[in-house]
């Protein structure tokens, strides 16, 4: 069966997700329609839709001239058995003591180490991004530096598996949230996986905005995988979020980036202990003054 991918980039959250809103009405009407900001820094939105059969050229072209979008790409996407791919590509990845894997390598789990399942089909998040690998290391660091925390919240948690990384280590229970549905079906879908019930509760918020979060705060450790302009946003509010001593690990932040979220965040209470670089991107360590 052949598939046909439409793609076009745009600035501006608001005019992309209006643009992806169209999509879903067009005829052909598409499989599936994605909006996302792109993560090289350029402050443009992809916006793609999937079609059983071929799109209406004059549709998409009036669809992106309405919201001053590129024209659209289209092309044909080669039928492939994803989640086969992904276990083939896709090797457990080592991060300290942390040991993330799908189920089909759980019996790689070395003796000693935490094991954290995400399954392959769930594939952003796993650790293999060099966000998630940064955060994971950067808790790892903080363990063997003696730190023990009794509250935490992944912020914008993708996966969960850094929230379920901490639910671990320690014996509390941890808040994740994110500002997208699906994400919070996926990271409550591993919490089962993992055996985290209870220990991992997964909300839908924007930042700190959910009455589980305010009731909670201040944080002893706020991780926040996400990006640059939603960090910047957030700084504010992660002031009053984390206590006094306590720790914030960022990132989804480009190397080029992260002079700017350090600023913000030293205007709003926080000292960088460490900076981190996984190829192009970086992972900082901030604590609150006690």
């Amino acid at each position: 069966m052949i598939t046909y991918s439409a793609l076009t980039t745009l600035k501006g959250r608001d005019a992309a997700q209006a643009l992806g809103e169209m999509l879903e009405d067009i005829d052909p009407i598409p499989t599936g329609v994605g909006v996302f900001e792109m993560e090289d820094g350029s402050g443009l939105w992809e916006v793609g839709a999937y079609f059983l059969e071929a799109p209406d050229d004059v549709a998409l072209a009036l669809a992106a001239a309405a919201f001053g979008a590129r024209p659209f790409t289209v092309s044909e996407v080669p039928e492939t058995d994803w989640v086969a791919k992904v276990k083939r590509e896709l090797a457990p990845v080592e991060a300290g003591r942390f040991f993330v894997h799908g189920s089909h390598d759980a019996d790689k789990l070395p003796e000693g180490r935490i094991g954290l399942l995400i399954e392959a089909a769930m594939a952003f998040g796993t650790g293999h991004h060099g966000t998630t690998l940064g955060c994971l290391k950067a808790l790892d660091r903080l363990l063997e530096q003696g730190v023990t925390c009794q509250k935490v919240a992944d912020v914008g948690c993708g996966t969960a598996v850094l929230g379920m990384a901490a639910a671990r280590v320690w014996p509390i229970t941890v808040l994740a949230s994110d500002i997208d549905e699906v994400a919070v079906e996926v990271a409550a879908a591993n919490v089962v996986s993992n055996g985290l019930e209870g220990r991992v509760i997964c909300v839908e918020a924007a930042g700190f905005d959910h009455p589980d979060l305010a009731a909670e705060a201040p944080f002893d450790l706020v991780f926040a995988n996400i990006l640059m302009g939603p960090l910047l946003a957030l700084a504010p509010d992660m002031g009053g979020a984390v206590a006094p001593g306590g720790h914030a690990i960022l990132s989804g932040i480009l190397n080029a980036q992260a002079d700017a979220v350090i600023e913000a965040y030293e205007d709003a209470g926080f000292a960088l202990t460490q900076r981190d670089i996984e190829c192009d991107w970086t992972t900082l360590t901030l604590q609150r003054a006690a």
